[in-house]
């Protein structure tokens, strides 16, 4: 398959150079770079160790003068840049590298034109810019700098794995990998396991107690733990049976499991919904008004 066609825009105002290295290794991994521009006022002398990372880089600098003080013309030129590039047809993506908030309409408009929007920033970048692309990169982790990045909560991304495996129509037999990484990154554009502290992602996915992987790590299953699960059939049974009219609401029967295990997840056994639990239960079904009876 042909390789997509990235343009790398660096704004020098608000990116350290020591990162040069760490963002064209980066993107190289998504595509073929045909264009690398950084831009700034060339002018100043806090530019000189910029000067160098371009100059040993191949990395075009773009002259633009600060007419105004307090007014960051680099931003302005390099959208410009941006424009013209998009409409050439040259790329299929960009790779937008600042920590500045003022790219997010930048990013989202060359989206909407079709392109792969890479973003990459330091910690400080703002949230704005960081999901206004379709993925987005700290260059502290790419440079594995011990530093804390803002990451979204596991938990969070844990419950995303859950409820994307069960939004799947192969729910039972699991995902494939590759797949539900691309889902997470849609939800979270900044999700990447380096933050985190791993290297892969299957061995982050080791670290999420309500999935397994199987096929050499290739498909991701939601984890059915036998044994609660047949305590809670067993108890949702004795629920109905003891019923004074035999019968219960499925909700009414929902609620009693969740008065006597407060931390019960359907989803976490491995049901998308709790009538699909309710229907594994040889002893019981549901009828046409919700109610779970006994089977004769």
């Amino acid at each position: 398959m042909e390789e997509k066609r990235f343009a790398v825009l660096i704004d020098s105002d608000n990116v350290s150079p020591k990162y040069t290295t760490y963002v064209l290794n980066e993107i190289s991994n998504y595509g073929l770079i045909t264009y690398k521009r950084i831009y700034g006022d060339w002018t100043e002398q806090n530019k000189e160790s910029w000067k160098k990372a371009a100059l040993g880089h191949a990395i075009v600098p773009i002259q633009q003068y600060s007419y105004t003080s307090g007014k960051n013309a680099t931003d302005s030129s390099m959208i410009i840049d941006a424009m013209d590039i998009l409409y050439s047809g040259n790329v299929e993506g960009f790779c937008l590298v600042s920590s500045d908030s003022d790219f997010t309409r930048l990013a989202i408009r060359l989206r909407e034109s079709g392109m792969i929007v890479v973003g990459m920033g330091e910690k400080k970048t703002p949230k704005s810019f960081t999901i206004s692309c379709n993925q987005f990169k700290y260059l502290e982790n790419l440079a594995s700098d011990d530093e804390t990045v803002p990451v979204t909560d596991i938990k969070i991304i844990a419950d995303s794995i859950v409820n994307i495996i069960c939004e799947t129509e192969s729910e039972e037999s699991g995902m494939n990998a590759g797949d539900l990484k691309s889902r997470l990154v849609n939800r979270f554009p900044d999700f990447d396991v380096r933050n985190y502290g791993y290297t892969k992602f299957s061995s982050f996915l080791g670290n999420i107690s309500q999935v397994t992987l199987k096929a050499k790590g290739n498909i991701v299953a939601l984890k059915q733990n036998r044994s609660e699960i047949d305590e809670l059939r067993r108890f949702a049974v004795n629920v109905v049976t003891n019923s004074r009219r035999g019968c219960l609401n499925m909700g009414e029967v929902n609620s009693r499991i969740l008065d006597q295990y407060p931390g019960f997840n359907i989803k976490e056994l491995g049901y998308s919904k709790f009538v699909k639990f309710i229907n594994d239960i040889p002893e019981l079904h549901i009828d046409k008004q919700n109610n779970v009876i006994l089977n004769p």
